[in-house]
């Protein structure tokens, strides 16, 4: 092995959750780079240097049900594990699910599975008899656990004693990852009372090393807790269940919460816990005795949060001069191909604004006509601690549907693009007036220090411990020379720039280069860091991630030069993470050059 990979501190291999497989099998990979955050290394060499991010840190949600807790957690989770950070997701909600039956619990009320059937005339689930079955038919196993808002009643004491006890076993899993090498934990419930919260910080006090901060969504506008509403009658509870029956008892449930929610405050302050308060989806946030390195990240991600329509296209520039030459970095021009890209990109979002203006519209029309349509007979609700208001009504429902309808998509669109000339050039026939074009350093390609303007074969010809170093460990191979980068460095480099696409509220199109758009498009669809450098993003390609309640929606471009336009393909086909055989260089054979879907786009392609 050479000098240098023996200097990289690739001891104690061990295979972790995020190897990555070459040549067809999995081989370890070295431990510090997947489950070592790189906040703790110096900015050039893996030095020791730490920060008390060495701390584990548990988020523990609280709020009422249909408040945003899902929305906040799967973003918050994708976010921490794009900066490197170990972050998991416990479900109180799954886990008591299968705590026991249903009907063992419920002490008052018709039961919920016979009330569904009854008013729509169709089995359960698909594991129920048909429809009009006698009396004597036994359900199955998942209608079995399923809870009806009785369950969830303050003054149903068994039925509480279990919720309880589901929710510190979950925490239980939770700290036990968390000794086994995780990072951050998040306790995914309603935690809605002083008493949940305080077994929480009292069963915490026994761990060392463990943060605690509560994060507390609180929401006022009626309109998105109808919207979460809708939203909750498809959730595992009500597989089967005519809609009209879910979204009563799903109301039902929420009555039943606010009679024992308490929001976090005067409690958890006396005892100096950490808490931060969302409301509205980041409208206002309040925070309280934030001290930690893992607490600010938390809070500085969450205050850029919003809800409108929007969507994020990632493009890499056209094909540049040194694309064709097969050689990486520089800062050269467009050839004749990419200036005909640039073209066609330019048509191409103008046309593709319209188009999405109309479907938001459409959608918008949908969703007020399915809330007038059930307001009149659904009480709305909204707790007396979140300072709302009146139950909803058909003047609600009217009221929300003016609102959508007169609503469109913001006339601000923006075209980020990076320093270099060929971003640039490939953005220059945007419409000025119609779009708000900005040169963004942060978007640079990654840097190849004393690689810059050569090609694959130059670099394994010229540095072959290089080459070698980069195959064994794409994410946190730096480039030798000053200012050389890695993959990780460019994760910090683009961390303002993720904390403004989830700020804006606008459509915004990136043209960008192919190490940013790998890096961007880990992060929007939650892609593991270690498989980002394989991931296959060639040229003549757009990805457009739209934000949506339970993630976000891709849809992915191709240009066809012939046709001079863009035609859409299957999105998960198109996203491809490639693992190549490791080919290291000997003194008597050449490394081979990229394939052409790394340089440029054909006909073909």
């Amino acid at each position: 092995m050479s000098e240098r990979l023996r200097r990289l501190p690739y001891e104690n291999l061990g295979t972790t959750e995020g190897s990555s497989p070459m040549g067809g099998v999995f081989f370890d990979t070295p431990r510090f780079a997947n489950s070592v955050p790189f906040f703790r290394f110096q900015r050039f060499g893996h030095g020791e240097v730490r920060t008390d991010s060495d701390h584990k840190l548990v988020v523990v949600m609280v709020g009422l049900p249909a408040r945003g807790k899902s929305y906040i957690v799967k973003k918050l989770k994708r976010y921490l594990s794009w900066l490197g950070f170990q972050t998991k997701i416990f479900n109180v909600g799954d886990r008591r699910r299968l705590a026991g039956s249903a009907n063992e619990y419920e002490t008052a009320g018709e039961d919920l599975q016979r009330v569904g059937r009854k008013d729509s005339g169709e089995a359960p689930c698909s594991g129920c008899s048909s429809p009009g079955a006698d009396a004597q038919t036994t359900e199955c196993a998942q209608c079995e656990t399923r809870h009806s808002s009785v369950f969830f009643d303050p003054d149903n004491k068994k039925a509480r004693q279990i919720r309880e006890q589901v929710a510190l076993e979950v925490f239980e899993d939770l700290l036990r990852w968390l000794q086994a090498g995780g990072q951050i934990a998040i306790h995914d419930a309603t935690n809605s009372t002083i008493e949940r919260r305080h077994a929480l910080i009292s069963r915490l006090k026994c761990e060392t090393d463990v943060n605690l901060m509560f994060v507390e969504s609180i929401c006022t506008d009626r309109d998105i807790i109808n919207r979460n509403i809708k939203l909750k009658t498809h959730s595992p509870d009500y597989v089967g269940i005519d809609p009209e029956v879910a979204e009563a008892d799903f109301r039902a449930r929420l009555r039943n919460y606010e009679r024992a929610y308490r929001s976090v405050g005067a409690a958890e302050e006396k005892l100096d816990v950490q808490y931060c308060k969302i409301i509205d989806v980041g409208k206002k946030v309040i925070a309280y005795n934030i001290q930690g390195f893992l607490e600010s990240q938390v809070v500085f991600y969450l205050m850029n949060m919003n809800l409108e329509p929007r969507v994020i296209y990632i493009t890499r520039h056209g094909e540049s001069e040194d694309n064709a030459a097969g050689r990486i970095g520089g800062d050269a021009s467009l050839s004749a191909n990419g200036s005909k890209y640039a073209r066609a990109l330019a048509r191409f979002i103008d046309r593709r604004r319209l188009e999405f203006a109309v479907e938001v519209e459409e959608y918008n029309r949908l969703v007020a006509q399915t809330i007038c349509s059930t307001a009149s007979s659904t009480p709305g609700t909204c707790s007396e601690a979140e300072g709302a208001a009146s139950p909803g009504s058909a003047a609600d429902a009217l009221r929300l549907e003016q609102s959508l309808l007169q609503r469109r998509v913001q006339p601000g669109f923006e075209v980020w693009t990076s320093m270099l000339k060929r971003t640039m050039e490939t953005a220059e026939f945007f419409d000025a007036q119609r779009y708000r074009i900005k040169n963004i350093r942060s978007l640079n390609e990654i840097y190849a220090g004393k690689c810059e303007g050569m090609t694959y074969q130059e670099i394994a010809r010229k540095f072959p411990d290089e080459f070698e170093a980069r195959q064994l460990d794409k994410f946190y191979y730096r480039y030798p020379g000053i200012g050389g980068e890695s993959y990780a460095d460019v994760v910090m480099r683009l961390q303002q720039v993720i904390v403004e696409l989830e700020r804006i509220r606008h459509s915004v199109l990136l043209v960008t280069h192919r190490a940013m758009a790998r890096t961007l498009l880990a992060y929007l669809m939650d892609i593991p860091t270690t498989h980002m450098p394989s991931m296959e993003l060639p040229l003549g390609y757009i990805y457009a991630c739209e934000p949506r309640p339970f993630g976000n929606f891709l849809r992915v471009w191709r240009y066809d030069p012939l046709r001079d336009d863009f035609e859409e393909i299957d999105a998960p086909s198109a996203l491809k993470i490639r693992y190549p055989q490791v080919s290291l260089p000997t003194a008597t054979s050449a490394p081979p050059l990229p394939s052409p879907a790394e340089t440029a786009y054909s006909a073909k392609n």
